[in-house]
């Protein structure tokens, strides 16, 4: 454990953040999950809306600092071809 005071502050706000991230991560998996479930079961009209709230949540997650902005790029391409592919 740390003695120094701006230490253990550091301590508790990257717990904080560590928090948060995980939370708006699992919600990206999430809203991917949807798109391909929507997918495999050729639902063109569930798939366009599960893309349109994939595609937010990656932008929320880029803009938050949670994952890189070529990370979402890659994932919002993959998903929005199999959505076209329908």
């Amino acid at each position: 454990m740390a003695n120094i005071k701006s230490q253990k502050k550091r301590i508790l706000t990257n717990e904080k953040a560590r928090q948060r991230n995980l939370s708006v991560r699992s919600g990206v998996k999430t809203a991917i999950r949807a798109v391909n479930t929507a997918v495999e079961k050729a639902d063109k009209d569930a798939a366009v809306v599960a893309l349109v709230n994939a595609t937010r949540k990656l932008d929320k997650a880029v803009s938050k600092g949670v994952i890189h902005a070529n990370n979402a790029a890659n994932r919002k391409s993959a998903i929005s071809k199999k959505v076209n592919a329908l």
